[in-house]
């Protein structure tokens, strides 16, 4: 197959191009570094050419609700007008476990690109997925004020990026399925105690402080929201082993 992979180069992204490349599909990486542009549509009709399947895993660093729905719907609009141009047959789109139940805009922006997938006129599928273990990350680089690392209270269920990337390739390589199955890591996690294995992983001594924030969404997330429903595809790897794997 050809496979084309919207935001090849990010989280998920780069382990769907390695993922598909190990299985002998040709790649071609949808980004601005390999000179296409998923909002204004430059280069896109070229490098769709001959495209079997794209899997979607662009993403947008704002948290801002009309920002991040701005890219994300902006993005697949464009996308999928070029793949029905260029005849491409499956879309598949990387979405968010417990979107529906959590008030938090960027979710709802995840929320309003899943509505225009589901109606463009690209036959699709959508995986939703919890957070990845890199998530603790992303939160301790945001949250470290004078020396005193802040960690968000949340219970979470994560999953390695490697096998959302192996997953997403598995759909991307059958029909279009619509809603698939959610994806989530095998044991649930506190994203506080995440983010203090992970600093302390990293040598880092001060103090983590476990905090509620008072943040939109986020006592529905303390609460569970994000956690996989019954029937979930279970995967293979824990935090604490993507800790070990990760300072290997």
């Amino acid at each position: 197959m050809r496979i084309a992979v919207a935001g090849g180069t990010g989280t998920v992204g780069r382990h769907v191009v390695d993922v598909a490349r190990e299985r002998g599909h040709e790649v071609v990486v949808l980004a601005r570094s390999a000179g296409v542009d998923l909002v204004s549509g430059d280069g896109l009709d070229a490098a769709l050419a001959g495209v079997d399947a794209v899997i979607d895993t662009a993403n947008v660093a704002s948290i801002d609700r009309e920002v991040a729905e701005r890219f994300f719907t902006t993005t697949s609009r464009t996308l999928l007008a070029a793949e029905e141009r260029a005849g491409v047959r499956h879309h598949v789109l990387l979405s968010i476990v417990g979107i529906d139940d959590v008030p938090y805009g960027y979710y709802e922006a995840k929320l309003a690109q899943e509505r225009v997938v589901e109606q463009g006129p690209v036959p699709w599928t959508i995986l939703r997925a919890t957070q990845f273990h890199e998530f603790a990350g992303q939160m301790a680089g945001r949250l470290r004020i004078a020396g005193v690392q802040l960690a968000p209270r949340m219970r979470t269920q994560p999953i390695a990026a490697r096998e959302v990337g192996e997953h997403l390739v598995a759909l991307a390589e059958g029909p279009a399925a619509g809603r698939a199955g959610e994806l989530a890591g095998p044991r649930e996690e506190q994203l506080a105690e995440m983010v203090r294995r992970l600093v302390r992983t990293e040598g880092r001594r001060g103090p983590v402080l476990p905090v509620s924030l008072p943040m939109r969404g986020m006592a529905e997330m303390r609460r569970g929201a994000v956690l996989p429903g019954p029937g979930a595809v279970i995967g293979r790897q824990s935090f604490d082993e993507w800790l070990v794997a990760r300072a290997s």
